[in-house]
């Protein structure tokens, strides 16, 4: 059985919280298995706070300039960057399940698969010409559509979840109603191709347990999106690639030549760092018990699937944190969940005029 200690420092140093390694945006979101991206805001700071040397220039130069980044929904139908080379191993993992889910919406309409499939043409029609916002699809596709699907259209946030889900649309620069969609057959470089959604599963299970192991497949499940009733088909496909070790009394799966790195006897290094917004960290088991304490759950899980901002100490929540810009600075207040010694203190202020020179901003610290 591994120590806390030893699993902290495993993950850890998979996600790039354990030294400051000069890595770039797109080997972090690779080895994070994606960056959550549903605040873009909160997406350069989980890049950031992994690499203090990123510059926002540089995220933007791989998303927009080199498209070695994408952007687009994926694990539990948020938005997330990706390299682009892993594109279609992300959406045909996940698709099957992603697919299912509008359709049975649509299907309440009564709007058969045909009629769906037909909506998703003229997307891709509207789309041929470049990229467009969702007002512009949306009024290009009404007038074509039947009396249904426009009734459909009134009551759901988005009518392309079906083309994204295929891979067919990716998501540009801008947010909310502002974001643009764009075609992947002339925005992704290269002659990748979607994949068997098993093969795909199993893959993106590789890479998520060699960042977030020991982990249980119910924890990939819920990391994922992908039901149960789907991940438990991988059971037979593991195979002797994974080995069951024991992990907070629970049995858990790690990559068998990950089991190496619990074989090492080093000193643990001391870390901390301010995770933002929804940072992949927070998200990656079912169970949070190995990061806070039940009566802080609320302070960092909060409603509505908001994630809160955290100082992360040594792979688990001290506290959480909050910034503004006023009068020029930003102000960072920290609420520790206890007694911070000088030194953690020290560390965090120092943290936080780390994020300051990111933002160009002096920086203001208030340990509330």
């Amino acid at each position: 059985m591994f120590s806390d200690g030893q699993i902290h420092s495993f993950r850890l140093a998979r996600g790039h919280l354990l030294t400051g390694k000069d890595v770039d945006p797109v080997t972090i979101s690779r080895n994070v298995c994606g960056v959550q991206a549903q605040i873009m805001s909160a997406a350069y700071l989980q890049l950031w706070t992994r690499n203090h040397s990123i510059t926002r220039a540089q995220i933007e130069d791989a998303l927009w300039k080199k498209r070695t980044l994408v952007k687009t929904s994926l694990m539990r139908q948020t938005l997330h960057l990706i390299p682009a080379d892993e594109f279609w191993l992300y959406i045909s993992a996940l698709k099957p399940s992603r697919l299912a889910a509008p359709l049975r919406i649509m299907a309440r309409c009564g709007i058969n698969r045909m009629e769906a499939d037909d909506l998703t043409g003229l997307i891709m029609d509207a789309l041929s010409a470049g990229p467009l916002g969702r007002a512009e699809v949306a009024a290009f596709v009404r007038p074509k559509v039947s009396k249904r699907v426009r009734a459909w259209m009134d009551k759901v946030w988005s009518i392309v979840r079906l083309p994204v889900a295929e891979g067919w649309i990716c998501y540009g620069s801008g947010e909310g109603n502002e974001v643009k969609l764009i075609r992947t057959d002339q925005w992704l470089k290269g002659k990748a191709r979607p994949m068997p959604a098993v093969k795909a599963q199993h893959a993106l299970l590789r890479k998520y347990l060699r960042a977030y192991g020991p982990a249980t497949l119910q924890d990939f499940s819920h990391w994922s999106g992908i039901p149960n009733s789907e991940v438990r088909l991988l059971d037979e496909l593991l195979g002797d690639e994974f080995v069951e070790v024991a992990e907070g009394g629970r049995k858990s799966l790690l990559h068998r030549d990950d089991l190496t790195h619990f074989d090492v006897k080093s000193s643990r290094k001391p870390s901390l760092r301010l995770l933002p917004h929804f940072d992949p960290y927070l998200l990656a088991h079912r169970e949070k018990d190995h990061l806070l304490s039940q009566a802080y759950y609320k302070r960092v899980y909060r409603n509505q699937g908001w994630i809160s901002p955290v100082v992360l100490m040594d792979g688990g929540i001290a506290g959480v944190w909050s910034y503004k810009i006023q009068g020029g600075k930003l102000q960072v207040t920290i609420e520790a969940f206890g007694k911070l010694a000088a030194a953690a203190r020290s560390r965090i202020s120092q943290e936080a005029r780390g994020l300051g020179a990111f933002l160009a901003l002096p920086v203001e610290v208030a340990f509330a």
